[in-house]
């Protein structure tokens, strides 16, 4: 054996080429085989036994070679996120300005060097990095092309990308990748060109979980790239990129995919895959995929298998509800319409109806949300309700003329505040009967804003009192209102800075005679202080003149200024109370409570506890 080739005319490399190459078929059935093994048969016809006895006397041609996987192995079942993941820019939903704006860069070579792909899961984020690998590195069936954004799947670029077994386009899991060594091995590998490829292309998927020293370290290289290198990355969480990272990439913010158009791909997939589905069932598939393929793949993966097979296979909306423990439709209406109509024991019947079967109670809650959403959405818009059925569109078109704006926001406000009790309660179903309840009880309660008209017609109606409440309360200090002059006295005093003396002043002075340096007072019985000689020396000090001072036996004379205040105050609350708007409140709710205005709430009555309850 010699280093050298039997034929020393021609090169090693083209001895190989003139062998049959592979085909894919061959490739992916050797790959199973490696890690399954071959199929094996129970049984062998005598003929294939004594074949296997007999020795080999030469090699299979080519085409018996080519045809022997397909015969000899059975592929094992692919799930349909892997089956149907797009191979082509057609294929991906739902990103059409994402697919415009590559399109447009690669038809006017306007090309970035890094491309940051975002978004929820299952949106097509590293389908999307493949694609654009695709792209930029087809070369056509007749091997002449250029990047495309129809990439042909023919070339041998396409197909080994396709295989995951291109040299050339690294796809790196960042996840468990995290460190500044994984990075240094990129940092190294980029300074070579590509082997077989027109660039070499790195699609690092989760890269928010690198750390910030890899992040540190790749900046450099990720800024100033050699001119055959592209990077293309995937991640679910943007906002845990460092900024510096996040401005040197051209980022693309993949969106949800709309119910309707997961509901028209999923039964095309149906289609393809032979399957019988209601519209219904998948209706509810896509609302659960929230705005993910992948996840409403997997859905419906799961609710094939879960059909029945007396019925051939055919994906219902009753199982698929069964399977994701979501309550049928027509009895969340029911539901629905036993808490507006304030039948209390049909809403408990029927809640015990679906615990039952199973729903869950958080489950139920939001389903009523959602109707009260719909409903709101159908008042706002004006149109026809959005709804699976023709019955459920009717029921909620009649709720949406039924109801008034301000009922549904209530009702809206009340379930919402429901499902986070739910949530957070030790036993959901109670807790989920109480809040419907109260919902149930609150919508018999009348509207706030029919409320006040109906009072402002009261009072209208309403005789008008004769009396003044107030007069008597102002005939009690009729002294008072004759001397203006005290008052504005000490208010001097106290913005000249004399604040507590001033304050001795309003609190305890009940002035019997005022006159020109003259003050003769009297104080109520509790105040035992003794505060002439206050009263003198602040007098003095504002007015620079000696005042003839007497404190009058027996606290006679017209009211302190702070009585005076709290005699208003209590006079102003008495007529606010005698007002007719006021009383007809106070009839229509008898345990209401007048607060004043900037006053601190009541507090919380204390409900005493019994050991029997």
């Amino acid at each position: 054996m010699g280093d050298s080739p039997d034929n020393p005319d021609s090169l090693p490399w083209e001895s190989e080429a003139e062998e049959a190459a592979p085909s894919a078929a061959e490739l992916e059935a050797a790959g199973q085989n490696s890690m399954f093994g071959d199929a094996v048969t129970d049984t062998a016809p005598p003929a294939e036994v004594a074949a296997a006895a007999a020795p080999v006397a030469a090699p299979a041609p080519a085409e018996t070679r080519a045809a022997t996987p397909a015969t000899t192995a059975q592929q094992p079942y692919r799930v349909l996120a892997r089956k149907y993941r797009p191979q082509t820019f057609a294929e991906l939903i739902g990103q059409d300005a994402m697919v415009r704006t590559l399109a447009n860069a690669i038809a006017r070579d306007r090309l970035a060097h890094a491309f940051l792909m975002t978004g929820v899961r299952g949106v097509g984020k590293t389908s999307t990095a493949r694609l654009i690998a695709k792209a930029l590195n087809c070369i056509g069936p007749d091997g002449q092309g250029g990047p495309t954004i129809s990439p042909c799947g023919e070339c041998e670029p396409c197909r080994a990308i396709a295989e995951g077994r291109h040299i050339d386009v690294i796809e790196m899991d960042a996840a468990s990748h995290t460190g500044v060594d994984d990075v240094r091995e990129i940092i190294e590998a980029v300074r070579y060109a590509a082997v077989s490829a027109r660039y070499k292309i790195y699609i690092i998927d989760e890269v928010h979980m690198l750390s910030r020293n890899a992040f540190n370290a790749l900046l450099k290289t990720l800024e100033e790239p050699p001119a055959h290198v592209k990077f293309l990355f995937a991640t679910t969480e943007v906002e845990k990129l460092p900024v510096t990272v996040l401005s040197r990439t051209q980022r693309f913010d993949l969106r949800r995919i709309p119910v309707e158009l997961l509901q028209s791909h999923f039964a095309e997939i149906c289609r393809k895959e032979g399957v019988e589905a209601d519209e219904e069932a998948l209706h509810i598939i896509a609302g659960a995929a929230e705005g993910s393929v992948r996840d409403g793949l997997s859905i419906l993966d799961q609710a094939i298998a879960h059909a029945d097979l007396d019925t051939e296979g055919k994906v219902s909306a009753e199982r698929v509800r069964d399977m994701l423990g979501l309550a049928d439709k027509s009895a969340q209406r029911r539901l629905f319409g036993h808490m507006l109509e304030g039948d209390g024991a049909a809403l408990l019947t029927a809640i015990n109806e679906q615990y039952a079967l199973g729903v869950e109670p958080l489950a139920l809650m939001r389903a009523q949300m959602d109707l009260a959403h719909r409903i709101a959405l159908a008042q706002v818009s004006g149109g026809d309700a959005e709804g699976a059925s023709q019955d459920e569109r009717e029921a909620l078109g009649e709720w949406a003329t039924r109801l008034d704006v301000g009922q549904v926001h209530r009702l809206w406000q009340l379930l919402l505040k429901g499902h986070e009790e739910v949530r957070l309660a030790p036993d959901p179903l109670v807790s989920l009967r109480m809040a419907l309840l109260r919902v149930l009880h609150a919508g018999q309660m009348p509207d706030p804003g029919k409320l006040a008209k109906k009072l402002e017609t009261l009072a209208e109606r309403a005789p008008t009192s004769s009396s003044n409440p107030s007069s008597a309360s102002k005939q009690t200090a009729p002294s008072a209102e004759a001397r203006p002059d005290w008052r504005a006295l000490v208010e001097a005093i106290d913005a000249s800075g004399m604040m507590q003396e001033a304050n001795v002043l309003r609190l305890q002075v009940r002035v019997v005679e005022l006159g020109d340096g003259m003050l003769r007072y009297g104080r109520d019985a509790k105040f035992g202080d003794e505060i002439l000689p206050i009263v003198k020396d602040t007098l003095f000090r504002h007015t620079g003149k000696r005042w003839d001072v007497e404190e009058v036996p027996g606290g006679e004379g017209a009211p302190s200024l702070v009585e005076q205040e709290i005699a208003q105050r209590d006079a102003d609350a008495a007529a606010l109370r005698a007002h007719p708007l006021v009383k007809a409140a106070f009839e229509a709710f008898p345990d209401a409570e007048l607060i004043e205005d900037g006053a601190a709430p009541p507090s919380r009555r204390e409900i005493p506890w019994s050991r029997n309850a």
